[in-house]
C-alpha cells in the first residue's frame, strides 16, 4: 500500500489531496519582483508597483499566502526606492 491509501473492509480508499494555489499572489509577487527589477525605469516600475501591491494585497485574503505576503513585503521596498528617485531627482532641480 501506498502512503495515501487506507484499508477500509478489506478494499483501498484512495485519497487525492489537491494542491492548493494563489494565481493572484503568484502574479502580485511576480509583477513586484519585476517591477523591483526594473526600479530605475520611471513609468514601468510605477505600473509594474502599482499592479504588483494591488495583487499582492488581494491575494492576501487567499490560501495559500506565502508569496503574496512577499508580494506586499517587495512592493513596500519598491515604493521606498521610488520615493528616494523622486527625492534625488528633486534635489538636481
Amino acid at each position: 500500500m501506498s502512503e495515501n491509501s487506507q484499508t477500509q473492509n478489506g478494499s483501498p480508499v484512495f485519497i487525492i489531496q489537491d494542491k492548493k494555489s494563489n494565481g493572484v499572489g503568484t502574479a502580485g509577487f511576480v509583477l513586484a519582483l519585476i517591477g523591483l527589477i526594473f526600479c530605475w525605469v520611471p513609468v514601468i516600475d510605477w505600473i509594474l508597483w502599482i499592479l504588483g501591491a494591488i495583487l499582492s494585497l488581494v491575494g492576501c485574503f487567499r490560501e495559500p499566502r506565502g508569496l503574496a505576503i512577499a508580494g506586499v513585503v517587495i512592493s513596500f521596498i519598491g515604493i521606498i526606492l521610488i520615493i528616494a528617485v523622486i527625492g534625488a531627482l528633486a534635489s538636481l532641480i
